[in-house]
């Protein structure tokens, strides 16, 4: 579909990756440039380097990654003219339509062209898909696409109403997906187009359930069997590779550290202070001896500051006491020989905050082959036919009316009731018993 060299020619169509909720389709023109939040970058330099490299910008305002296009990556990064198939959905359609290497698919309803790109991969160059778009300026914009991406081999794409005029083909295609505002008014052309001498498949793609109900309804008539609807929803997480946490002995030792240096600084504080504060009071200093209260008030200063010292050092030794403590603290004893050290790292993962939520409903049903409805409605024939013939043998002989035995002794009753049983369980020989 796309150019598989190593690296970048002219012209080739290339998928910037800039952040994970930033991917834009680039077509590589010489002459071109590339401008965003994450740097000046110019296609004439992109020539050339092998795809999945890291470019940095020529400003140096960042970097992206040029990536290979995949119709993962193409779904992410197109340009929308209409509401597109996610990845959860288009997976899943195509592995309960059995579409597979070969396989002949019709898809009406084209729109951006997510869902053709992953069919024509699945099918390869032996299978085909016929697309088909009511709107014109779309049909010839997903038709540009498809020339420019290698796939005119493998699509045929073309402008038609097909709850209308039906579709091209008829008795060829081995599934059908449906991607319309009414598909219940397709589903009888869609029924002529599948082939009748295997089991085919079809999805119907519809955001709302009114528009289920009425396609279930149509399916059924026209004699699809199987027919289910399921909604997917995908719910993205991240992980991520954190260190383990620590032990609580090691954090409350560098919390005490952390407090005693508090400690150690607002005691240097206050000695700061004080000195600040006697200089302030007018005291100067001269070249001639100091006075004696001078001397003495120096002294008493000084004394104050080694008090302020000592204070601010016993606050240090206690502070590398603790550290002392909490190093020697006894933790888990290391891992024997034979066994595995424990990680450096935990791996975390969480949730995206915000999920995508519902996009449609999605309504499969299967068509049997012609034979097999064939032989299942001669099977019904004959039961019924078989049911209605009357049947040839003689009605049973009619039980012995209870009159006979009315006028009989009650004795006798019991001797003949006794008698019958005897005749129909021992044979002959029980008569002579009674």
């Amino acid at each position: 579909m796309w150019s598989t060299a190593r690296e970048i020619a002219a012209g080739d169509v290339v998928i910037a990756w800039m952040t994970r909720d930033l991917i834009q389709p680039l077509v590589i023109t010489p002459g071109k440039d590339l401008n965003s939040k994450y740097g000046y970058y110019r296609h004439d330099d992109l020539i050339g380097i092998p795809y999945g490299s890291k470019v940095r910008s020529r400003n140096g305002k960042g970097f992206i990654h040029l990536l290979r296009p995949t119709p993962e990556l193409w779904t992410l990064a197109l340009p929308h003219r209409t509401q597109i198939l996610y990845l959860a959905d288009i997976a899943f359609v195509n592995s309960w339509l059995n579409v597979r290497p070969g396989s002949k698919v019709i898809e009406a309803g084209t729109g951006s062209g997510s869902f053709s790109h992953s069919v024509a991969r699945t099918i390869g160059p032996a299978g085909h898909l016929w697309s088909y778009e009511f709107h014109e300026a779309r049909a010839n914009k997903a038709r540009e696409e498809f020339t420019r991406h290698g796939m005119d081999d493998v699509v045929t794409l073309t402008h038609r109403n097909v709850c209308k005029d039906g579709f091209t083909v008829v008795d060829t295609v081995d599934a059908v997906f449906l991607d319309l505002p009414a598909p219940w008014d397709a589903v009888e052309h869609a029924k002529k187009a599948l082939c009748k001498d295997r089991v085919t498949r079809i999805c119907c793609f519809s955001p709302c359930m009114e528009q289920v109900l009425r396609t279930v309804s149509a399916l059924n008539d026209a004699g699809f069997t199987e027919i289910t609807m399921y909604e997917t929803l995908l719910r993205p997480h991240q992980v991520d590779a954190a260190p383990p946490l620590e032990p609580i002995g090691a954090v409350s030792a560098r919390l005490k550290r952390a407090e005693a240096r508090r400690e150690e600084k607002r005691l240097r504080q206050i000695a700061n202070a004080r000195l600040g504060r006697a200089r302030t009071e007018g005291r100067q200093w001269r070249e001639e001896k100091p006075s004696p209260e001078e001397q003495a008030r120096d002294e008493a200063e000084a004394l104050a500051l080694a008090e302020l010292d000592a204070a601010a050092s016993r606050a240090r030794a206690q502070s590398e006491a603790v550290s002392q403590s909490g190093a020697s603290t006894p933790g888990p004893a290391p891992p024997a020989a034979g066994e595995d050290a424990e990680p450096r790292k935990i791996t975390l993962s969480k949730a995206f905050p915000e999920v995508r939520g519902h996009t449609s409903y999605l309504t499969f049903a299967v068509l049997l082959p012609a034979t097999a409805i064939e032989s299942a409605h001669a099977d019904a024939d004959a039961g019924g036919a078989v049911a209605s013939q009357p049947s040839s043998s003689e009605p049973p002989p009619p039980p012995p009316e209870d009159e006979e035995m009315t006028d009989a002794d009650p004795s006798q009753a019991g001797v003949l009731q006794e008698t019958k049983v005897s005749d129909d369980t021992v044979g002959p020989s029980a008569g002579h018993v009674l």
